[in-house]
């Protein structure tokens, strides 16, 4: 039996409100490039409450369960309270557009998409009395 998600979630490492709410939360079933098992995926956060570096590292082209793609950018995502990593930020959230895309031929990389803030569920800590990890992980 899965659990309800927690209100509000903060930084496992130094207990830091992160302000990270469950209403931003992506159900566990969404589909994503990147994958969901061992993380929970928000589209809106607080960035005043957290580091951001950029990372552009060209990685080679195979399929795995890891890949996040060829000449693909993310961005780490650390407590700015203590520095500790929390996740990535990805582009492969839904698209932030509607109909089709540039050259009218429907979904591609040509439609932009919105950011997807992917926490690790050991780099934070539910604020409420529910568990939220064990109704996201697979």
């Amino acid at each position: 039996m899965a659990s309800a998600p927690a209100d509000s979630y903060g930084c496992a490492a130094c207990g830091a409100p992160l302000n990270l709410s469950a209403a931003h939360l992506y159900p566990a079933d969404f589909y994503f490039e990147a994958g969901n098992k061992g993380t929970l995926s928000f589209s809106w956060v607080d960035e005043s409450r957290l580091r951001f570096a950029p990372e552009d590292r060209i990685r080679p082209f195979f399929e795995t369960r890891n890949y996040w793609g060829i000449q693909r950018k993310r961005t780490r995502i650390s407590c700015d309270a203590c520095g500790h990593l929390l996740g990535h930020v990805y582009d492969d959230g839904p698209p932030a557009m509607q109909g089709t895309g540039q050259f009218g031929m429907g979904p591609s990389q040509v439609i932009p998409r919105r950011p997807r803030y992917r926490f690790k569920i050991k780099a934070i800590a539910a604020s409420s009395s529910a568990p939220a990890a064990a109704a996201y992980e697979k």
